[in-house]
Order: structure tokens, then C-alpha cells, then sequence
């Protein structure tokens, strides 16, 4: 410890925190009792800060720099000569552990008794009370040692922590959290696997997740201590779902997703706890369909709207906010991945609060463009590219398709992903729209001398270029791994085909399904007008082709074969047209 930290040293909060209406009468006891309230996370600091002859109460006198240089330096000597009196703390081992956890086990049973003995007469276990929790903030040092944690389960210790969850006094419900929160940074869970594994198990056995909730649901954010305690119960979540990802569903389940939409609905100015609300739900919705269904069934698309409404005419006012705005954009992406979550949306007016942001260009325009991607993406996004069009989308669509935004350019997304996502929305369009909805897209391409034609193939030569000149890259590299001898398995090839993506090649593929699609409508004037540029520019339609073969067969992942065969089948039909 330096001596900037000593001389600025102050002592943690102790067990029981006094404000009003909080325990007021064991507060007042507490005081009666000259002032035993310091004592709790820190009592040896504050002997050391009494002996020393520093008020803890803070007199409010003014006193001479000189003299305030002598006092420090006094209180300095005392405090280093105490801390050459007091003989070096015990070694942590499996021995020093298990008498630390019965120190636990004593002092928990003790404080229960009591409080069940004398429930009216806080003096009575308010020094028990105390004593619990400073043995829960020595057990911090168990955070060190991940290879012992199967002590905490063999001994029972879990069970007792997660006890005290619910235990009268917050403040000892939030030492208790914040000891699980140490316990299960994911750095140290991944020190060791197998004490991980057993802490884990442990925890889940003992529906950790369930008692969390319950324990948050009684915390106050108005007080910070209680407000820190919700940040590091969502911080154990985290830790625990990203060592184990299959316990989201779970964690779902157990009332957490209830409490997350109440919680990011809550009129409350914004504040760490909302954005990290917004990050846990993300992280429950990533890849999980049993979550995205459960999020549906609660009425959580309609949350996510009108918490997202705020962003259609107002900029997030800090990064932060920003960031909690994207976290939810991703959340309703996630849920659009499941089909009935998209009729929620449709009845919900998803469409129409994204349609309105791409015309506002503020910051979620981006973002509520990737929405309108995933929730038309497919067969089972017939309905909304109907309302889409209905809605008059198509004047908002075609502008953005036309010319990227200068703004999107700066922005987080890049130009790539923003053409991608407008490519990919017509591309649904084409392929889901039926009779005048139809009609209405493909006269589009027709308007102003089929400027909308030239605009895509302008794309077309762009990242044809940008896939051909990444193949010629790998080309080179497989040649010369063949040359060392190298094998090319599996791996390496799906490497190189990620990078042909990250080229421009998924991008390539929506353009060339567009064209396709266009040229097969039975409107001449586009077809001609296709191959007018295709044969201007030096292009082919073998090159096409080839294009539109290799999109096939990578296409309906997920999906029933029955699904994949149709559309493969009718992908192909197009391109023997073409």
C-alpha cells in the first residue's frame, strides 16, 4: 500500500448501512451504541483511524496547511508501526479455506438464531450480523484459488451463500453477490476448468438464478450501494452464461427475462443498470430460439418498440446510451429470427416505426434497416414485405438504394453492410411479393430510364472486382500451402470462403439474384437493358451464372431439405432463363 493510498484510505461501507427508513430502529440502536456502525466491512481500519486520532465524524474547523503536513505524517507513522506490529496473514490453502467456510457456516447459524430468537430486538444480533459479513468479505480470497472451489460446494457453503440471498438485511444479500460475482469472473473461471464446472453445477443445482431475481426485486436503485448490488448480480449472469451459454434458457426461464423487460421499460432516467439490462437480453436472445419465443409470449417485442420509438426523431444523447440502443436493436433482430415473432412485429407496427427512422437519418437509421432485413428475410417474411409496400417503403427504400448516406459512411456500420442490407430487403421483396405489390416494385426499375438498373450494376462490377481480386489473393496462398506440403482440409477452406464474404461476395450474390429476378419478369425493357450494360462494361453472364449456382448451394441452412430443394430448384429455373 502507498502512501497516497493510506493517507486517502477510506474505510468500506459497513453491514448496515444507515438511511432512513432502512432499518431505522436498528440504525438507531446502532448509534446509541457509539457509533458501532463503523465497524462491519472494516473494523481493524477503523481501530487503526481511532488510535491514530482521526475523526471519522469529520469536525468542519479549518486548520493551517502546516499543521494539516504534521498531522499527516503523525498519523502515517502510527499507522505503518501498527502495520509492522501485526505478523503476516495466514497462507491461503486448502486448510486455511475449510476453517475459513466453518467461520461462515458458525456465523451464519448464529446470526439465524438470533434474529429468529429476538426479531424485534436488533441489538440482539446486529454484532452476529456484523461478524457474517465480515467473514463474506474474506472469502474474497477463495477468488484467487479456483482450484479449491469444489471446497465451497463439499462443505455446503454454496447453499448457505445462496441462502443468504434472501436474507432481511440487503446488505448482507448484496456481500453475497458480490462474493459470487468474484467467484465467477470468467478469467478465473477459465483458470480452472474443473473447479468451474463444479462451482457451476453447484449453483445452478441450487436455482441461482431464480433466487437472483428475487433478491434484485427487493433492491432499491435509488440507494447506489443497492443499485452497485443489481450491476453485479447482472455481472454473474454474464460470467455464468458466457462459461456455459446452454444455461440461457434456463436462466429465461427462471424469471430473468420477466425482470429484464420490466426493468428496461421502468421510467427511470438512464444508467448503467439499463444498458446492462439491454446487454443481458441480447446475450439470452443470441441463437436461442426457446428465449426468442418466451420473449414473444411476454410481450416483448411491443417493449422493444417503444423503447427503440424514442430513438425515431432524438440521437442517443452519450455513447453509452447509444450502445444500449444497439443492444436492443440487436435483441429484436434476434427475435426476428423466429417465425411467429414476426407476425408480433407486423401486429406490433414494427414496420412502420422502421419505415419512419430510415426517414428521419438519425442514428438508428442503420440499425432499423437490419430490422427490416431480418424481418423479411424468407418465406416467412411474406406478410411484412406486402406491408412494407403498402406503407409506401418503396419511396424510402429506393433513395437509400440508389446513393449510400455520407453519414453511414462515418457512422459504425461500413458502406458494405449498408448496401447489404438494402440489397437484401429488395431481394426479399422479389422474391415474396405477389400480383400489384409486384407490379409496383418491378415499375421501380423502369422509372427515370431504368436509372435503378444502372445503379445495380454499377454494384455488380464493384464487388465483382472487389470477390475477384480476393480470389486471386487466395489462389496465390493455396499454392503456395500445396507447394510446402501443407494439406487443405476443411478448416482452411471454410477460412478462405469466410473471407470471400468478408470481400463482398454474399453482396455480390443479392445483386446477381436481383438481376436474375428482374430480367425473368417478363418486363423487356429491364432484360434488354441488363444486358445492354453487361456487354457495354465487358461483363458475362456465364460469370453470373457461376455466381448464382454457388449461392444456391449455400442456401436454406436451417432449413428442412424439402425447403432447401424448392428453393435451389427455383434459383436455378431463374438462371437458365437468364
Amino acid at each position: 500500500m502507498d502512501v497516497g493510498e493510506l493517507l486517502n484510505y477510506q474505510p468500506d461501507r459497513g453491514a448496515k448501512r444507515n438511511r432512513d427508513g432502512d432499518g431505522g430502529a436498528a440504525g438507531a440502536d446502532e448509534d446509541s451504541r457509539g457509533g458501532k456502525q463503523h465497524k462491519g466491512l472494516s473494523a481493524r481500519e477503523m481501530a487503526r483511524y481511532r488510535e491514530a486520532g482521526v475523526g471519522i465524524e469529520g469536525g468542519g474547523e479549518m486548520r493551517d496547511y502546516d499543521d494539516l503536513s504534521q498531522d499527516r505524517k503523525r498519523i502515517l507513522e502510527k499507522l505503518m508501526d501498527r502495520d509492522e506490529e501485526e505478523p503476516e496473514a495466514e497462507p491461503v490453502d486448502e486448510s486455511s479455506v475449510k476453517k475459513m467456510i466453518l467461520t461462515f457456516e458458525k456465523r451464519s447459524y448464529k446470526n439465524q438464531e438470533l434474529r429468529i430468537k429476538f426479531p424485534d430486538n436488533p441489538e440482539k444480533f446486529m454484532e452476529t450480523e456484523l461478524d457474517l459479513n465480515d467473514v463474506i468479505q474474506e472469502m474474497h480470497v477463495i477468488a484467487t484459488m479456483p482450484d479449491l472451489y469444489h471446497l465451497l460446494v463439499e462443505l455446503n457453503a454454496v447453499h448457505s451463500l445462496l441462502g443468504l440471498l434472501s436474507h432481511e438485511n440487503t446488505d448482507v444479500a448484496i456481500a453475497v453477490v458480490d462474493l459470487l460475482q468474484e467467484l465467477t469472473d470468467i478469467d478465473t473461471l477459465q483458470e480452472s476448468e474443473e473447479g468451474a464446472e463444479v462451482l457451476i453445477d453447484s449453483l445452478l443445482e441450487g436455482q441461482v438464478v431464480a433466487l437472483l431475481v428475487q433478491s434484485m426485486e427487493r433492491l432499491d436503485e435509488q440507494v447506489k450501494e443497492e443499485a452497485d448490488g443489481i450491476y453485479n448480480t447482472l455481472a454473474i449472469v454474464e460470467n455464468m452464461s458466457e462459461f456455459r451459454p446452454g444455461l440461457c434458457t434456463e436462466a429465461a426461464q427462471q424469471g430473468l427475462m420477466q425482470w429484464l423487460l420490466k426493468r428496461i421499460k421502468a421510467k427511470m432516467p438512464f444508467d448503467a443498470n439499463k444498458l446492462y439490462c439491454s446487454e443481458i437480453l441480447a446475450i439470452l436472445l443470441q441463437n436461442n430460439d426457446n428465449t426468442r419465443e418466451l420473449l414473444g409470449e411476454m410481450d416483448g417485442i411491443d417493449v422493444l418498440l417503444q423503447q427503440l420509438s424514442v430513438f425515431k426523431r432524438h440521437n442517443p444523447s452519450t455513447a453509452e446510451e447509444q450502445e444500449m440502443m444497439e443492444n436492443l436493436f440487436d435483441a429484436l433482430c434476434s427475435c426476428l429470427m423466429l417465425a411467429a415473432n414476426r407476425d408480433r412485429f407486423l401486429k406490433g407496427e414494427g414496420l412502420q416505426l422502421m419505415n419512419l427512422m430510415l426517414r428521419e437519418k438519425k442514428m438508428s437509421r442503420c440499425s432499423s434497416m437490419k430490422v427490416l432485413d431480418h424481418g423479411m428475410i424468407g418465406a416467412e417474411g411474406a406478410d411484412n414485405c406486402h406491408k412494407f409496400v403498402d406503407i409506401l417503403g418503396l419511396r424510402t427504400i429506393f433513395p437509400l438504394f440508389m446513393k449510400t448516406p455520407k453519414k453511414m459512411k462515418k457512422s459504425v456500420s461500413s458502406e458494405k453492410e449498408h448496401e447489404e442490407h438494402v440489397c437484401s430487403i429488395i431481394a426479399s421483396m422479389l422474391r415474396n411479393l405477389k400480383s400489384q405489390q409486384r407490379s409496383r416494385l418491378l415499375n421501380k426499375f423502369t422509372e427515370n430510364d431504368c436509372e435503378k438498373v444502372d445503379r445495380l450494376m454499377e454494384m455488380h462490377f464493384k464487388y465483382l472486382e472487389a470477390v475477384q481480386q480476393a480470389d486471386k489473393r487466395i489462389e496465390g496462398e493455396k499454392h503456395e500451402m500445396v507447394r510446402r506440403g501443407e494439406i487443405l482440409d476443411d478448416g482452411i477452406e471454410d477460412d478462405f470462403y469466410i473471407r470471400r464474404l468478408d470481400a463482398g461476395l454474399f453482396v455480390l450474390q443479392l445483386i446477381c439474384y436481383i438481376m436474375v429476378e428482374i430480367s425473368n419478369s417478363g418486363i423487356a425493357q429491364l432484360q434488354q437493358r441488363v444486358q445492354q450494360i453487361l456487354n457495354l462494361r465487358g461483363g458475362s453472364v456465364k460469370v453470373v451464372r457461376h455466381i448464382m449456382r454457388e449461392y444456391a448451394e449455400s442456401i436454406g441452412d436451417g432449413k428442412s431439405e424439402e425447403f432447401k430443394e424448392a428453393e435451389r430448384k427455383r434459383i436455378m429455373d431463374l438462371v437458365e432463363n437468364f
